[in-house]
């Protein structure tokens, strides 16, 4: 397995494989990995010949310092789960390498980012849609493979490399779950012990709403996953979103396509999302 943490570095590592007729995956994260992401390279490798996974934790898609701080983070712990998942080239820069000095040049999907979990942290997808189209542009991969979980930054992605005439076929990949049904996330370890307990109300509130499909309005469906969500009290429900699964346009009344509903609820400062595509 190839380290790489310069920019010329990984382009050379990714015209050796072409050089060999290799189709190339990437699987872009935040390091501290988990079996979910462990998920997401198993299905890049199924759709490629090598696969390059990212290391690096996004300063621009963090609102507040003391969160991206506080970002778990194991390198040496992280390389040795992608060596026995035989990944072929690890690319781990550092901030001056993808934002150098006097950088100005963002990306942005102005309706998508601007809306639903991002009216919760504005900028945040703005940062993700930022670092994710540089991050192509270094690596210029054949397919790039993201988690489902995160569904709404999946459609901000799909969305910037369709806009952009980006060569690159995005991949959505099923959510990885605790046997709890709480969504794998590396948040979930700066849980405390009592809201790791709690947490698992998310997946819970998505299965009754799920079972309450296909003879209910919108308006009850929020009301099924706000009361239960109101019944952990260590739970504080942050964003509910019900919509078109496919544009995220906002609905009313009766369900009669496909649904995705977005949650994020807060367990004191640690923010934990969850998600649930259902077609009627």
């Amino acid at each position: 397995m190839l380290i790489c943490r310069s920019v010329s570095e990984c382009r050379k590592a990714v015209a050796d494989m072409r050089h060999q007729g290799k189709r190339v995956g990437m699987v872009p994260t935040m390091g501290f990995l988990h079996h979910g992401h462990m998920s997401l390279i198993a299905l890049a490798q199924s759709h490629s010949d090598a696969v390059i996974v990212s290391i690096f934790v996004n300063p621009t898609q963090f609102g507040e310092a003391a969160d991206l701080e506080a970002y778990p983070r194991d390198e040496d712990r992280d390389l040795a789960m992608l060596r026995a998942a035989g990944v072929s080239v690890v690319f781990i820069p550092d901030t001056d390498t993808m934002y150098p000095s006097g950088d100005e040049t963002i990306v942005e999907t102005t309706r998508l980012a601007n809306m639903l979990h991002g009216q919760i942290r504005p900028g945040h997808f703005r940062g993700v849609s930022t670092v994710v189209a540089r991050l192509f542009n270094i690596v210029q991969p054949d397919i790039a493979v993201f988690g489902e979980k995160d569904y709404q930054q999946l459609q901000v992605i799909k969305r910037m490399v369709a806009d952009l005439h980006i060569p690159v076929h995005v991949i959505g990949a099923p959510t990885v779950r605790e046997h709890d049904g709480l969504a794998m996330s590396s948040r979930n370890v700066r849980l405390s012990s009592d809201d790791r307990a709690a947490a698992s109300i998310l997946s819970r509130s998505l299965n009754i709403a799920e079972a309450a499909f296909p003879d209910v309005t919108v308006g009850e469906i929020h009301q099924i996953i706000s009361k239960t969500i109101a019944s952990e009290p260590r739970a504080a429900l942050r964003g509910l979103d019900i919509v078109a699964a496919e544009t995220l346009e906002t609905l009313e009344g009766p369900v009669s396509g496909p649904t995705a509903i977005m949650i994020s609820v807060a367990f004191g400062d640690i923010l934990l999302i969850d998600q649930r595509v259902i077609a009627p």
